[in-house]
């Protein structure tokens, strides 16, 4: 049996970031981290994937990315910056290393952090798994019947192996949307996006302003406000989209707080008749497709940009921490109804999840070093009830 003062379940940006945020205040955490090295996760994205948010604000706590990175890091980069940030802080990160479970505390206060054929026990406990748990697979009638190729869009890595062919993209995400833009620019025959809950879509840069400085500033009035405001420039720098098959948003970025489509050339494809805006998706049949509007529409490659479920569901043997949708039910750098266990990187905001992951960090380490204080004095959980209350 192995002990840690805290423990950091996943080493992403979060994870790291939260890490470093403690060992500032002195709290040494150890981060077990399923990939073999520190940003694999990053590295193992599609080839020409770029951070969505600026240079300036998407550095993790105390330590910004170098000035001498472009505005819009690549992934690579990216990696290189992660790599550099674990070595300046020297944060105790083991990789390769598998969580398995996470069980309530003990008697003694301590939570038991299951691994493969090894256990630890820990005052406090970071999960920080990030979003890509488990690939959304979507059970459509006939996928047993489809002859072309079915992959999920976390498995596409470069538009080469698709040159001449007819190719849907399933799901409107910024990671169909930039996938189908990706293959329609670079050789594919004939390339559709099928969408049935239609997303908004924002430029990366208004007048020479990142669209994040204005999701910066907008989330200090209304949501309301903020959505008409947003929607007005949006239609200003990319016009009415409507006549190219594209329905009015669903949903507006601030009230639903979700990430919106952050535009990278989708539009310009979709304009240019590079993409073509297709139904949801009904069944699959020998050949292809048919929609619920009931036409029918052969293709090669189907690609599933239909998300990810964070796998959460496994990972904790803790009730009443989770909404049904296994995404945490508490707010990312704050406390929960389980005193000392905490969440990172899970907040959804049109700030962006980086700038949202330094923030959270530098936050919940004071919050975790108050809870650690308790614990020697002997009232962890009276203060885990105050800061609850407070919260």
């Amino acid at each position: 049996m192995s002990e840690a003062q805290v423990i950091i379940v996943g080493g992403g940006p979060a994870g790291l970031s939260c890490a470093a945020a403690l060992k500032k205040r002195g709290i040494e955490a150890t981060i077990f981290d399923k990939n073999r090295q520190i940003g694999d996760s990053w590295a193992q994205r599609y080839k020409h994937v770029k951070l969505h948010t600026v240079r300036r604000y998407s550095g993790l706590a105390h330590y910004p990315i170098p000035k001498n990175y472009p505005q819009y890091v690549p992934k690579d980069m990216y990696v290189e910056y992660l790599q550099d940030y674990a070595a300046y802080f020297d944060l105790d990160y083991k990789p390769d290393t598998r969580v398995q479970k996470v069980r309530k505390p003990s008697k003694n206060g301590r939570f038991l952090v299951e691994l493969e054929g090894e256990e630890w026990h820990s005052q406090a406990v970071v999960i920080a798994t990030g979003h890509h748990g488990k690939p959304v697979l979507p059970d459509w009638p006939g996928r047993d019947e489809y002859r072309g190729q079915l992959l999920h869009s976390g498995d596409y890595y470069e538009s080469n192996p698709f040159v001449n062919r007819r190719i849907l993209v399933v799901g409107s995400g910024n990671s169909g949307c930039e996938i189908a833009t990706e293959l329609a620019e670079n050789g594919a025959f004939y390339v559709a996006i099928s969408i049935r809950t239609s997303p908004a879509v924002v430029p990366r840069d208004f007048m020479g302003t990142p669209s994040q400085v204005f999701g910066i500033l907008l989330s200090s009035v209304p949501p309301q406000v903020a959505d008409r405001i947003g929607m007005t420039l949006s239609r200003i720098a990319l016009g009415d989209l409507t006549r190219y098959g594209l329905q009015p948003a669903a949903w507006q970025p601030f009230s639903a707080r979700r990430v919106p489509v952050i535009d990278v050339g989708f539009v310009r494809a979709l304009k240019n008749g590079l993409i073509q805006i297709r139904p949801n998706v009904s069944r699959l049949t020998r050949s292809g497709v048919i929609y619920e509007n009931h036409e029918e529409q052969a293709f090669d490659t189907i690609i599933m940009a239909t998300g990810f479920r964070t796998g959460l569901g496994q990972l904790l043997d803790i009730e009443d921490l989770l909404r049904a949708d296994e995404f945490p039910a508490y707010p990312s750098g704050d406390v929960t109804s389980t005193p000392g266990l905490y969440f990172m990187g899970y907040t959804e905001s049109h700030r962006g999840l980086l700038y949202e992951a330094n923030q959270d960090a530098r936050g919940l380490s004071k919050i975790i070093s108050t809870y650690l204080e308790g614990s020697e004095n002997g009232s962890t959980r009276e203060l885990a009830r105050e800061q609850l209350g407070t919260s």
